[in-house]
């Protein structure tokens, strides 16, 4: 077998090494190419483009497969919890019972949020949307935290104060949002009861655990915990390439997730599903309107751009989405329209075909929708769930010392030109 691509060019032949995975994959080892050449390669949004080597997460998009350090998704979902998880993702392997006792001790000593942190939040407008006060809180943390901006920092200090903070700033974003009080944690719980109690615990009862929502919370964080470099993941490791510290480096992430190409996808769903609820909830008409070539709707929630199958974290979530719907005794017509169109995208042939199966959005979407929570907070979930694998791929790139990133271009503007005075133009 061929352990290198031969390039003839200009005369010449250039040979570059094949990079092989542990898994399968294979990339081209193109790193002195421009040296050698001067060519560079032109790969529009670098979907096969590979700018790192990583020990974290692999996907087959094909086989619709995902592992967390080896592990298979649906193991992890099954056998796991979120804490767990996060420092399966950071350390690299699972925990025993007092490597895990200490993870949750580290985090639960960074259970707070300043003060002043208040008034920031206070300043933001309750119509702002919650990404937009997410990135900026998470920005401002830099100011009050400082040590983790110090590049001789141990990254593993920085990435509890990072979890412990974070979830406080989802939950204050949560509560901006609905004219609440802020709460702060609480130490006697996990995470995940920690963030729950802090979201949704109102200042004049008793707050109860809800098993069904905390174990249903902890499914959908964990299915988000990491996913490969993609768009969020990708911006964090290069604002982190400049040193940037780790507040800095995730308020870049949280900024790229909010985008509705990457974590606003659940959202949509909510959204399509509310529009047609509105037009008298008739679900044959927006699924002809989908197979309709000429038709502009596109029906959202269903299909992804990296797997070509089942989407592996929808199988999982499937069975929460449904579990909690019955559980909680819900009656909403938008959801009814959920389980119908999902009913469609499994049964009828055209879907099955082109393989527009219901992917992880679509059940968050549902899940979220189910639990009470506003859709214009379901970013800000997703982004709760994404941050250990942002810290993960953050750390892998400081202790390995990647270059910063510096991507190149192929430029098609104007030629070398004289400037002209504006009075003769």
């Amino acid at each position: 077998m061929d352990n290198k691509v031969v390039l003839n060019y200009d005369g010449k032949s250039y040979e570059y090494p094949i990079v092989e995975s542990t898994i399968g994959d294979k990339g081209i080892n193109i790193s002195k190419l421009r040296d050698e050449t001067g060519l560079i390669t032109l790969d529009l949004g670098y979907k096969n483009t590979g700018a790192t080597i990583s020990d974290i997460t692999y996907l087959d998009g094909d086989k619709g497969e995902l592992f967390y350090r080896g592990y298979p998704i649906e193991q992890i979902a099954e056998k796991s919890n979120f804490t767990e998880v996060m420092y399966l993702l950071l350390h690299g392997e699972l925990p025993n019972k007092s490597q895990f006792e200490q993870f949750e001790r580290n985090i639960k000593a960074h259970n707070f949020v300043a003060e002043e942190m208040k008034k920031i939040i206070d300043a933001f407008p309750r119509s702002a949307h919650p990404m937009g006060v997410l990135s900026a809180l998470t920005s401002a943390l830099t100011a009050f935290s400082p040590v983790t901006v110090d590049p001789k920092t141990k990254e593993d200090r920085a990435a509890e104060v990072m979890l412990a903070k974070f979830a406080h700033l989802c939950a204050w974003t949560y509560r901006k949002k609905q004219s609440l009080p802020l709460n702060h944690g609480d130490n006697s719980l996990n995470y995940v009861e920690n963030f729950y109690r802090m979201t949704f615990r109102l200042p004049n009862e008793e707050f109860e655990i809800d098993p069904i929502i905390v174990d249903s919370l902890d499914k959908l964080l964990i299915l988000h915990a990491d996913h490969e470099q993609n768009c969020s993941t990708s911006t964090v490791r290069m604002v982190g390439s400049a040193h940037t510290g780790i507040f800095a480096s995730m308020s870049a992430g949280v900024s790229a997730l909010w985008g509705p190409l990457h974590g606003g996808a659940n959202q949509a769903v909510i959204e399509m599903l509310e529009m047609i609820n509105e037009d008298g909830g008739d679900v044959a008409k927006y699924v002809a309107k989908a197979k309709d070539k000429n038709d502009s709707f596109r029906l959202m929630g269903f299909g992804h751009r990296v797997y070509k199958n089942f989407d592996p974290r929808a199988r999982i979530i499937k069975k929460a989405a449904d579990g909690i719907l019955n559980q909680l005794g819900i009656h909403d017509n938008t959801l009814d329209i959920a389980m119908q169109l999902e009913k469609v995208a499994l049964e009828d042939d055209y879907f099955i075909e082109k393989k527009l199966y219901p992917n992880v959005d679509f059940y968050s979407g549902i899940i979220y929708r189910a639990l009470g929570i506003p859709t214009e907070m379901f970013t800000v979930m997703f982004a709760l769930g994404r941050l250990p694998g942002w810290i993960s791929q953050w750390k892998e790139m400081r202790l390995k010392n990647d270059p910063i990133g510096r991507p190149r271009q192929v430029y098609q503007g104007a030629q070398k030109r004289d400037y002209v005075p504006m009075e003769d133009r």
